[in-house]
């Protein structure tokens, strides 16, 4: 098999974080003037792509990339609280076991990832963390990622839960490998038309042995 380099998203693809940021974007609503995320609420916006869901919030641009500041500092003090992904340990095993190299990019702080991954044994798994403030510029992340580690776009594969991890592949002309139990529903992840779309960890090594 050949050696391909797996780059990762962690929200909702590694880590099991989706009740923890809910809780957070609730609790700081009033500071940053939207409504508080009801369970159907939830279950609508999981259908809908990044900027129709900064559109429904009615949160100002300009407000984005403190609110995200703000949610990552408070995740931190649950990062103890954090699980992985069912089956997704025993998936990195089968990849390392392959000689796949594994990579995190990520919109949280590179430090919630490492305290993540240390609590949980999987720090040992990951050649390198990347870590980008902004909600749209995932593709010159990768990018970076790509040329820091001399890498081709020919042996990096993207695997994420949300559409924009698959948009910003597409535009670093990398294979993405989409992940259905993150935030976003299988039914808008397919509308994005990724390479792969999966719906359990166990899946991954088999896709990726077809890329």
């Amino acid at each position: 098999m050949t050696q391909k380099v797996i780059i990762f998203d962690f929200d909702g693809t590694i880590a099991d974080t989706l009740d923890a940021l809910i809780s957070i974007a609730n609790h700081l609503a009033n500071e940053f003037g939207y409504a508080p995320i009801t369970t159907e609420e939830l279950a609508y916006l999981r259908n809908l792509n990044s900027r129709q869901i900064i559109k429904y919030s009615g949160i100002p641009l300009l407000k984005i990339p403190f609110l995200v500041k703000k949610v990552k500092s408070e995740l931190k003090g649950k990062i103890h609280e954090l699980k992985p992904i069912v089956g997704i340990k025993e998936s990195l095993i089968a990849l390392r076991n392959e000689e796949h190299r594994l990579g995190i990019i990520t919109s949280n702080s590179a430090d919630n990832v490492m305290d993540f991954l240390k609590n949980n044994d999987l720090e040992m798994f990951f050649d390198f963390i990347y870590s980008g403030v902004t909600i749209f510029g995932k593709t010159t992340i990768i990018n970076n990622a790509l040329r820091q580690n001399n890498l081709s776009s020919q042996q990096v594969i993207y695997v994420g839960d949300e559409t924009r991890d698959v948009e910003a592949s597409k535009k670093a002309n990398i294979k993405v490998i989409a992940v259905a139990w993150g935030f976003n529903s299988h039914e808008v992840l397919a509308k994005q038309s990724p390479d792969f779309l999966i719906h359990q960890p166990k899946e991954l090594l088999q896709v990726i042995q077809k890329c």
